[in-house]
């Protein structure tokens, strides 16, 4: 039987915890890291963790805003994809893979992850993600990327004024469900949705494709060759730093194209980072959640535990799920499907 660890989520396993030594490759398709020291504190927490950790050759190197330029970045990919790693994880996210698509090798990243490389990323991520899945259905796992999960420390938290907190640390949840990924054991994961905007009903879908991640990338490649054309699916989304409007003008993006109308569940994750202003008078994202409820027949569900915040699940993009509500609570399984 699945063990139920609930703490501010359900994270669904097979087995008690349990480590593995794994070989993990890290590489930058986006954006330049900048943070090196967060950089350094990743690559030693997953060794701390018994991992064997490969750097990428560029996985430093700079050129703009990008971590090289075009051509370095589809190489470290396409490294990436030939390293035989356990899993390939980006070191941070940014924006440079909307620009690169178009020159990723397809069939070398979906015969990688047949041989058991597992492509793992959050953010500007999102778009290799949706276009692997468009061009060869296979998964990869929305799930953290090296500065922003592992890479977590330096000061203390300021959480009495005096700077006497404790030094941060990666958060266990997402810790254990990452752990979960490289045992083969992972379930699924369950949350508890936010009372104002939680659905009525009970209902349990079954086969469903999850799909999707940070909404102004996925809104971007809307009408590309990269867009999967999922019918029936599960789809979740997060972002940062965006106004409510914008994830509502995103969603009406989507809405016009067809794209919600063909989906079983909309599931918002984590949307942080942004202000309101005092012209907002009340519109908030919680008003673009009912909004969308009234535009679509498809439930809408809120709180899902994953975005650009520490505590996250790690979720299986392109695998068939079941969703399993019971009023404000919520699980998505994929148990063997991955």
């Amino acid at each position: 039987m699945a063990k139920v660890s609930r703490k501010p989520l359900w994270h669904i396993s097979l087995l008690d915890n349990a480590t593995v030594k794994k070989h993990i490759y890290i590489y930058s398709p986006s954006g330049a890291v900048r943070d090196k020291a967060a950089f350094k504190r990743g690559v030693k927490r997953l060794q701390t963790l018994g991992h064997e950790v490969e750097v990428d050759p560029d996985a430093l190197a700079s050129h703009m805003r990008f971590a090289g330029d075009d051509a370095t970045r589809l190489a470290a990919i396409h490294r990436a994809a030939a390293s035989g790693a356990d899993v390939a994880m980006i070191s941070r996210g940014g924006y440079g893979l909307s620009r690169i698509l178009g020159g990723i090798q397809y069939k070398a990243v979906a015969k990688a992850i047949a041989r058991g490389t597992q492509f793992v990323g959050i953010s500007d991520f999102t778009a290799f993600q949706q276009a692997v899945l468009a061009k060869t259905g296979s998964i990869t796992w929305a799930g953290p990327a090296l500065c922003e999960g592992f890479g977590v420390g330096g000061k203390p938290d300021q959480v009495d004024g005096h700077g006497h907190g404790e030094t941060p640390q990666p958060d266990e949840i997402m810790e254990d469900c990452f752990n979960d990924l490289l045992l083969g054991q992972g379930e699924g994961a369950g949350w508890r949705q936010h009372r104002d905007t939680a659905a009525n009903a009970n209902y349990h879908l079954k086969g469903a494709t999850l799909w999707g991640g940070n909404l102004a990338m996925l809104a971007s490649l809307l009408g590309t060759p990269y867009f999967p054309e999922i019918k029936g699916g599960v789809l979740f989304l997060e972002d940062v730093g965006e106004h409510p409007y914008r994830v509502e003008r995103w969603l009406t993006q989507l809405l016009h194209a067809g794209v919600l109308a063909r989906q079983k569940a909309i599931v918002f994750g984590q949307f942080t980072e942004f202000k309101l202003n005092p012209h907002d008078k009340g519109f908030n994202l919680s008003t673009v959640q009912q909004w969308l409820k009234s535009q679509i027949k498809a439930p809408v569900l809120t709180n899902l535990p994953y975005g650009h915040v520490a505590t996250k699940v790690l979720l299986p993009v392109g695998a068939h799920v079941d969703l399993v509500v019971e009023g404000r609570d919520a699980l998505i399984l994929w148990g063997h499907e991955v």
